[in-house]
């Protein structure tokens, strides 16, 4: 979308070549510096998280693609739809009729599973027996977990991936709702009262 909206410039290539590379890595660098072991349930319910945002996702981008692909497929036959003066036709129903940008939802709640592994940050695992004079490898870490000097302030860090692309899928939101706006008209302001709901359900 960047590309075709903004066209390649500077902030394509920055962003991607080291905006990108840096932010989005964070996670596993605290995580390389302050080791943490979530156990069974915690990493079960990582895992159902990113499942849950990954089967929003998909399943509210199929929906649409399916939609305007072959709108007499019986898996969205059942959608109900509101035509424009232009002739196109905006989904009422179905994961588009909860929010009107709800596939960002499930984009950013994956974006939690990349961050929460970090758990409450500042905690830090305590190294084993330092290794002998002489020695290579690695140390053994044990289970004695304590709050280093990173706690509270760590969590900005180790979670600035979830509040980064929460704005990021914001002023995208924004976009597209200009770029709706300018090429439905009045239709687009229905189509608002309708769907009231931008990218979560009640709240925003």
């Amino acid at each position: 979308m960047d590309i075709t909206t903004d066209g390649f410039g500077f902030m394509l290539s920055f962003g991607d070549l080291a905006w990108v590379p840096f932010i989005y890595s964070l996670q596993a660098r605290y995580l390389a510096i302050y080791p943490l072991t979530l156990g069974l349930w915690g990493n079960a319910g990582v895992l159902a998280i990113l499942s849950l945002g990954y089967y929003i996702f998909r399943s509210a981008n199929n929906q649409k693609n399916r939609f305007r692909t072959d709108p007499s497929d019986p898996r969205i036959a059942h959608l109900k739809y509101m035509e424009t003066a232009s002739g196109s036709k905006l989904i009422i129903s179905g994961w588009w009729g909860t929010a009107r940008h709800i596939n960002y939802l499930g984009d950013w709640i994956m974006s939690w599973a990349f961050s929460l592994p970090t758990g409450v940050a500042g905690y830090a695992v305590l190294s084993g027996p330092a290794l002998l004079d002489g020695e290579t490898g690695f140390s053994r870490v044990t289970d004695r977990v304590v709050q280093g000097d990173a706690r509270g302030w760590g969590m900005v860090i180790s979670y600035f991936y979830v509040i980064y692309f929460a704005i990021l899928l914001i002023h995208r939101e924004r976009r597209d709702e200009t770029k709706c706006k300018r090429k439905y008209g009045k239709d687009w302001e229905k189509y608002k009262k309708i769907v009231p709901w931008r990218i979560i359900p009640g709240i925003y």
